[in-house]
């Protein structure tokens, strides 16, 4: 059985931050604006696969031999047996793809407030379409490889489960049982509407509306949430000590932290002046200054790791004030 599942010059720093936080920042009422672009600038994009499950209950009847052995009854207990096995190279090789192309996926929209669908620049779209297709080759290479092995999964698998096998649970072929696709996914209200119902039509207007003003709360909350994190890793990295020595780290903690950087300059809906200084903020902080500076400056790593944490209050205040913030928003939007 196949399940259909839907689904981020080396130099010297010299200066220390200080940062304003953002509940002394007089909120700026831009959420209408900032929707009304992500509705004519984005484009609604669901990433789904088709995939083999893996896991199969057990029968009723082995469920008895299972609650037997631990004297429990059997209504009570729950049990499934793999029926591939997932550490299985082939099997892996088709799970990396996936778990790539989400990945990929995520890193390049925003998110959407109904599951399965994310927001991608329209400018995006053909490189996005090249990049899927890329992945779905690899994909249905790795399930013909997986395919050629097939049968010596069964057999292993036969030998492994004992009594529980039961070849019935396997398909007689893995063609078509994994792959994926991608659609653009229609979500402004069909214009018929306009003179078949016009009370419909509004109501569908302002539905669509109300999505995407909490597609720019989602994606404030996301990005928000990822600086966060990502100071929060490196300047535990920076400040942490191991054995008396100062921790090592490795160069994807620094850049993590600029490809965030490019990604919120590619993706940034210009809804938060202040969430835009704090990133603003964390990037001069780390602006010129390579992995290997800092492993080789104790007086630099205490410098980044002091501002960092200024930052990571800030962004903290910035979170917990987003419910009064929301409030605001909501009513002038109501009042436009």
């Amino acid at each position: 059985m196949s399940t259909t599942i839907t689904e981020p010059q080396t130099g010297q720093h010299t200066t220390s931050r200080s940062t304003t936080q953002p509940t002394n920042t007089p909120i700026t009422q831009t959420t209408p604006n900032a929707a009304q672009r992500l509705r004519t600038t984005m484009a609604a994009v669901r990433l789904s696969f088709t995939w083999l499950g893996v896991r199969k209950t057990l029968a009723p009847e082995q469920r008895t031999t299972a609650a037997r052995a631990f004297h429990a009854d059997r209504e009570l207990l729950s049990a499934s047996k793999l029926i591939l096995d997932t550490k299985n190279p082939g099997y892996r090789a088709v799970a990396a793809v996936r778990s790539e192309a989400s990945s990929y996926w995520r890193t390049v929209t925003l998110p959407f407030p109904e599951a399965g669908i994310r927001l991608l620049p329209q400018n995006s779209l053909g490189l996005f379409a090249t990049t899927m297709q890329t992945y779905r080759e690899r994909l249905q290479e790795a399930a013909r490889e997986l395919a050629d092995q097939y049968d010596t999964i069964k057999t292993e698998a036969e030998r492994r489960l004992g009594t529980l096998f039961n070849a019935s649970d396997y398909p007689t072929t893995l063609d078509g049982l994994f792959d994926m696709e991608w659609s653009v996914i229609p979500i402004e209200p069909p214009q018929y509407l306009v003179a078949l119902n016009p009370e419909v039509f509004q109501a569908e207007q302002a539905r669509v509306r109300e999505r995407f003003e909490n597609a720019v709360e989602l994606a404030e909350q996301a990005f928000a949430t990822e600086l966060q994190r990502l100071t929060a890793h490196l300047t535990e990295r920076l400040t942490g000590l191991h054995d008396g020595q100062p921790k090592v780290f490795r160069d994807s903690a620094v850049e993590n932290l600029r490809e965030f950087f490019e990604r919120f300059r590619r993706l940034n809906i210009r809804s938060s002046p202040e969430l835009d200084m704090l990133v603003e903020e964390a990037q001069q902080v780390i602006t010129g200054i390579e992995p290997q500076t800092l492993r080789d400056s104790n007086r630099l790593r205490q410098m980044v790791a002091r501002d960092f944490e200024h930052i990571q209050a800030a962004v903290g205040d910035l979170l917990v004030d987003r419910p009064r913030r929301n409030i605001l928003r909501r009513s002038s939007g109501g009042a436009a």
